[in-house]
């Protein structure tokens, strides 16, 4: 076995160990397809001529939620990544793209302006795979997975959803219901996406969701 399939093994493994708590909106099932995601998105942006490329992609995007602050249950698992690629021997040129795509990868940061427009092509398909993820069909069933987990009410016409967010804001857990989610992030998405491949395929699942949301106010005020 080659040494990247080898480490690709290990990450597997590592995402099952460490992820297996966690509620099925952020569970292994969403990391392999956001692996499968990256990695075919990154062959429709040609990255798969570029050397170490795909083994970028596919480490980020398999790595990507570990650590993620919703679910920490301990400070140290912020370094569960970096002790795990340095373990690996990944070289430091590899371990330093993995680590800033995984840094970089969430709205929290986009809405505090940390997002480097700088960042390198494999940024882009990983975080566009993590955010095609969260639109759609799929989209919609973590959406709701995850409020109900929180026991996050559906809807409530009185609670308005917080348009102008601050990344502060956005991590505060004050009252909010499960469909303002869709206005307060995920209908932003598809204006936010790094790549040409990933536009085109979040138009789609944009279009879905807003059409479930036209059908659930109808359904919720009884006119459907």
């Amino acid at each position: 076995m080659a040494k990247s399939e080898e480490r690709v093994k290990n990450a597997e493994k590592l995402v099952e160990r460490t992820m297996k708590g966690n509620d099925a909106s952020h569970d292994v099932s969403h990391v392999w397809r956001v692996r499968d995601l990256a990695l075919s998105l990154a062959r429709e942006e040609g990255l798969s001529s570029i050397p170490h490329s795909m083994e970028i992609v596919e480490l980020a995007a398999l790595l990507h939620d570990i650590g993620d602050y919703k679910y920490l249950r301990d400070p140290s698992e912020e370094k569960i990544v970096e002790n795990f690629l340095e373990g690996e021997g990944v070289e430091e040129s590899k371990k330093t793209k993995i680590l800033m795509i995984i840094k970089g990868m969430g709205f929290k940061d986009e809405l505090a302006g940390l997002v480097n427009g700088e960042l390198c092509p494999e940024f882009g398909v990983v975080q566009d795979a993590d955010r095609l993820d969260a639109i759609g069909a799929i989209g919609i069933a973590r959406c709701f997975t995850f409020g109900g987990s929180r026991n996050a009410l559906l809807h409530d016409p009185a609670i308005q959803p917080r348009l102008e967010l601050s990344k502060e804001h956005y991590m505060k857990k004050e009252e909010q219901t499960t469909v303002n989610h869709f206005h307060e992030k995920l209908l932003k998405l598809k204006n936010l996406m790094k790549t040409k491949a990933g536009q085109k395929r979040a138009e789609k699942r944009h279009k879905f969701m807003e059409e479930f949301l036209e059908e659930f106010y109808q359904e919720w005020d009884g006119r459907a």
